[in-house]
């Protein structure tokens, strides 16, 4: 085998093209793929619109897909990893010509981590830019245990992990979601909830006089999650361009990711401890990749779309 079919995209919907095998290089592994994930960051991708953003050069296409979960299929010399190893991996690198939505991947080893055990490949797949972004984000809160975190966007898949992260670090949390998503997001451990229909600011403060400490925006709501942080307190932006004037003395701060084998292992750990909840909202093979980017813009799902190549 000299060719795989590989998504590309610069200029719209994604392409399924044939593209050469990659080779795993020193400190590398290549991944057979079995399942990638959909993340709103692949329709900026498949868009061109990273350019304009600022994130990658203007290029005629560039490879789709950051999650992948699958076998491992050939090693670089100095890896520790095994050809026929479950893992799951995080492709990070933006200007890449083919990544994780690809029938094979080539990853650094530091990017990759033993697959949770007992998990699809499906399942497994909606975990490491998620988590690590989640993990991330917390981390740069510097929210600790007792203190009080705002997750807006709490039903989605980043804010249901930030959800469950929190809990899991004992921080108390106020998820801001649909009306309907209340009991979902309490049973991630939520202790507050603020519905969406809600004056943000004001119901957060109600139940947390003074507001709280920090809040992670994933639902991208500025200003009015913002206003419902204390004075000094953090915000943290997940979108490029959209973190919001730092207003009362606040530490703003944007969370991308970034691919983290340590970190990765522990999100692995909590999902066999059942501490952490993998959600799949819909599965489609690679040719049907254009679907499965058109379903995501329309919103409103619950965990991700996985790519089946």
């Amino acid at each position: 085998m000299t060719n795989m079919r590989a998504l590309i995209g610069g200029s719209g919907a994604p392409q399924l093209v044939s593209a050469p095998l990659p080779a795993a290089g020193p400190g590398q592994v290549r991944i057979k793929v079995a399942a990638a994930g959909v993340n709103p960051f692949d329709l900026a991708v498949a868009s061109g619109a990273l350019a304009s953003y600022g994130l990658a050069r203007k290029l005629d296409s560039y490879g789709i897909g950051f999650d992948a979960a699958g076998t491992v299929d050939q090693v670089g010399p100095g890896t520790s990893f095994s050809v026929g190893e479950e893992v799951v991996g995080l492709c990070a690198r933006l200007e890449l010509p083919y990544k994780a939505q690809a029938e094979y991947v080539v990853l650094d080893a530091p990017a990759v981590a033993r697959a949770p055990r007992d998990v699809s490949p499906v399942h497994a797949a909606t975990l490491p830019l998620n988590g690590l972004t989640a993990w991330q984000a917390l981390d740069r809160t510097g929210v600790g245990p007792g203190g009080t975190l705002l997750v807006t966007g709490a039903a989605g898949a980043v804010g249901g992990y930030l959800v469950e992260l929190a809990a899991v670090r004992g921080v108390r949390v106020v998820a801001a979601a649909g009306a309907a998503d209340e009991e979902l997001v309490r049973g991630f451990g939520a202790e507050w909830f603020v519905a969406r229909e809600e004056d943000l600011a004001e119901a957060v403060r109600a139940q947390v006089p003074g507001g709280v400490d920090a809040v992670v925006d994933a639902a991208v709501l500025g200003l009015p999650a913002l206003d419902a942080v204390r004075d000094g307190g953090a915000f943290v932006a997940l979108a490029s361009g959209v973190a919001p004037v730092a207003l009362r003395g606040t530490d703003v701060a944007t969370v991308l990711f970034r691919s983290d084998a340590r970190q990765l292992a522990e999100l692995v750990r909590l999902v066999e401890a059942g501490r952490l909840t993998l959600r799949v909202a819909g599965t489609y093979p690679l040719e049907k990749a254009a679907d499965a980017h058109a379903r995501l813009a329309e919103g409103g799902l619950r965990g991700r779309l996985v790519l089946v190549p």
